[in-house]
């Protein structure tokens, strides 16, 4: 057992003291499975423990045995929403804040409400109760989760309008499975206990196929066993449990910067493959410096790998047994793959290979070794090529070890003795392989050792010792320097590295600072673009639609020469909501890549990057993070977008209310004097009143004190609108 972690439980109990609702989803492949009825079953069972339930909103469609078990449930009234002259029911959410359950049913969590509803989407209404405490059952088909909304249209030919965002899914506490045979379910269909008349049939004509059927079952299973998965790992997490539950497999894939490891990611996707199992690729970052060749190639190998479907990450660790051992604890791993090792170095003769410390360490996890492709020839690695000399480093060395030997001089006329000269000199090295690196440290070493002979040993200014025991000196000094110029430059890296995430840090809290302070989408999609092109180094422009078509409306797009073509390849990518451009498999040819910025509705615009010539972003982890800045944007403009329509549905909700106070107004009110005006106008031009005096003055006199009431009502009108405001 692990130590738990702090924040983790900092975190927990803060969620426990908010008292967000508990959210059930009843989860199935299609309509008709009966997730309706297990919900109501599921809520009945709760009342006769003596819960308070409310059905908030379900829809039977006309079932007679769902029907049935709403009998003894107390229903909530729907509110009836009047739109293009046809009055639409909805979930009224006023009311069930109002009535507060302890749970509420709320069927069909994808539906859409009708305009001038508090929210677009029913889930949104469900996400308000939850923040209010309430505990809420609801119901979705897998073809509403947004994320199978591709893979359901390629299967059925039929695009599902109505989605879920899967960030809302996963914070369900529990989503049950409500699962039908194709057969049993095709059955029902005909017997009518799906759809009813016309509807029933157009169902079993097109999406009600016994293969889409089957597929969309296969797809439910496997996003509830994700939901499971995720679970698992969280309730590992929180109860610090580091042994390894081989419930499900998980491979974990270690690559090298060697060639041949592209036959082995090759390989491990055959495997994960045929078995339906998700596999991670992993590269731990060396403590010796890589080649800028070996940078690239292992760069090109996790895109690879991420583009087969595996997800990629990087890892630092001093020792590279101990940190797959325990990013695979983690992660629940269940086998570790790795390639076949060649022939062994004698650093392997005397210390042991890494495959025999994770066959030591590994435990309960499976160890594998894989060849790969037999049929590719393996690749020589080439010579290593060391960085350019640096002159001015060397100066540095030589000026540091002058230094060390003048301050021995002294000490040794003052009869200092051997280890305090040798400490001096070690001291130097320490410095120099802070300031100049590991090679400069070496060449200061063998300096250091050369002089520390030549002057402090007898006999002086030779070469030649007197006692053989300063040999053993000579070799400790000069292991002791290699010792520092490694560990400085080991820890000089890690410094780099560290710098490099700090930076990542305050950028990303930067980005989201900056983009709490603004509403307006144009706004934060200008903060957004300062972001990007003032961390990553490069050009950016950000596509949005104008009247149905893609434009370049942020960024300096005049002096990227933005033809047709890279406007089509925008436009692809808002419509697909898939990367595409130069770095990726889709139109790899364009100028630049473009990444949509996906919303939890909709994209919002399109981003596209144009690094210098010769330049591209190959680094993963560049890329994922361009990703973290492009949906933090994203998120933040389509909160803007989703305030400000919701400010414009509030305010045509109050000037309809205005529009009926008036009409009502005039048509109560004002008809009254103005029949009476009317009246006495029409017995005013008789003949006979016309000329007799006293009737006529009558008639006039009638006319006036209408005529005052009305302006009296007038006058006070806009008392009464600002009253109502």
């Amino acid at each position: 057992m692990e130590r738990p972690n702090p924040d983790a439980i900092l975190a927990k109990v803060k969620a426990e003291d908010s008292r967000r609702g508990m959210l059930k989803i009843f989860f199935g492949a299609v309509a008709g499975v009966g997730k309706t009825y297990t919900m109501l079953e599921a809520a009945r069972a709760r009342k006769k423990e003596g819960t308070d339930v409310l059905v908030g909103y379900v829809e039977t469609h006309k079932r007679q045995e769902t029907e049935a078990l709403l009998e003894g449930l107390e229903l909530l009234p729907s509110k009836l929403i009047s739109y293009k002259n046809v009055v639409l029911p909805e979930f009224d959410i006023d009311a069930a804040l109002k009535r507060n359950p302890k749970l509420i049913l709320v069927d069909e969590l994808a539906h859409t409400n009708a305009p001038g509803s508090r929210h677009p989407k029913r889930w949104q209404d469900v996400e308000e109760l939850l923040v209010q405490g309430i505990d809420v059952y609801t119901t979705l088909n897998v073809q509403h989760c947004e994320s199978a909304n591709d893979i359901v249209a390629q299967v059925t030919g039929i695009r599902v309008r109505e989605t879920v965002p899967d960030t809302f899914i996963e914070q369900a506490n529990e989503i049950e499975l409500v699962d039908l045979p194709s057969e049993e379910l095709l059955k029902r269909l005909k017997e009518g206990k799906v759809y009813l008349g016309e509807q029933a049939e157009r169902a079993a004509e097109h999406f009600f196929q016994p293969g889409n059927l089957i597929a969309l079952r296969q797809l439910a299973l496997r996003f509830t066993e994700r939901n499971v998965d995720t679970k698992l790992m969280s309730y590992k997490k929180e109860h610090a449990v580091s042994t390894v539950w081989n419930v499900r497999d998980r491979f974990l894939v270690c690559i090298s910067p060697s060639p041949s490891a592209m036959r082995l990611i090759r390989a491990c996707k055959r495997i994960a493959s045929d078995l339906g199992v998700e596999w991670i690729v992993v590269y731990v970052e060396p403590v010796t410096e890589l080649r800028p060749e070996d940078k690239n190639r292992v760069a090109e190998m996790m895109l690879f790998a991420e583009k087969l479907g595996a997800s990629v990450t990087t890892l630092a660790g001093q020792d590279i047994a101990e940190t797959l051992i325990a990013y695979a604890r983690s992660q629940n791993v269940t086998k570790i793959i790795m390639g076949k090792p060649g022939k062994p170095r004698l650093r392997e003769l005397f210390l042991g290979s890494i495959f025999d410390r994770l066959a030591r360490k590994c435990g309960e996890i499976d160890l594998y070794l894989l060849s790969g492709d037999a049929h590719e020839q393996p690749v020589k690695f080439k010579p290593a090529v060391l960085s350019p000399f640096s002159w001015r480093s060397l100066g540095w060395a030589l000026g540091v070890i002058v230094l060390c030997t003048l301050v021995d001089g002294g000490l040794f006329l003052w009869r200092a003795s051997s280890v305090n000269l040798i400490m001096i000199y070690l001291l130097g090295v320490t410095w120099i392989a802070f300031r100049c690196g590991r090679r400069i440290s070496m060449i200061t070493s063998f300096l250091s050792v050369f002089l520390f002979d030549f002057l402090f040993v007898p006999p002086y200014f030779n070469f030649g010792v007197a006692d053989v025991e300063y040999l053993f000196t000579f070799i400790v000094m000069l292991g002791v320097g290699f010792m520092i110029a490694q560990l400085a430059g080991q820890l000089k890296r890690q410094t780099i590295s560290m710098v490099n995430r700090e930076d990542r840090t305050k950028m990303l809290y930067a980005l989201s600072r900056d983009l709490s302070k603004s509403s307006y989408p144009d706004e934060l999609f200008k903060i957004a673009l300062k972001h990007i092109e003032t961390f990553f180094k490069l050009k950016a422009v950000i596509f949005v639609l104008d009247k149905g078509k893609m434009a370049a409306k942020f960024g300096e797009s005049e002096n990227l020469g933005l033809t047709p073509n890279e406007l089509a390849v925008a436009r692809w990518v808002y419509d697909h909501k898939k990367p595409a451009g130069k770095g990726t498999d889709t139109l790899p040819g364009s100028n630049g890549m473009y990444l949509p910025f996906l919303g939890a509705e909709k994209p919002v615009g399109v981003l596209g990057i144009f690094p210098a010539e010769g330049n591209q972003l190959v680094d993963p982890e560049q890329v994922h993070l361009l990703e973290m800045f492009v949906n933090q944007t994203a998120l933040a403009v389509e909160g803007a977008q989703l305030a400000a329509s919701a400010l414009d549905a509030v305010n045509k909700i109050e000037n309809e209310r205005l529009r009926n106070l008036l009409l009502t107004t005039f048509s109560s009110g004002l008809s009254d004097p103005l029949t009476a005006i009317s009246q006495t106008a029409a017995e005013l031009l008789k003949p006979d009143n016309l000329n007799d005096p006293d009737t006529r003055a009558r008639l006039i006199e009638r006319m006036r004190k209408e005529t005052e009431h009305l302006n009296s009502l007038i006058a006070e009108l806009p008392q009464i609108i600002e009253s109502e405001q």
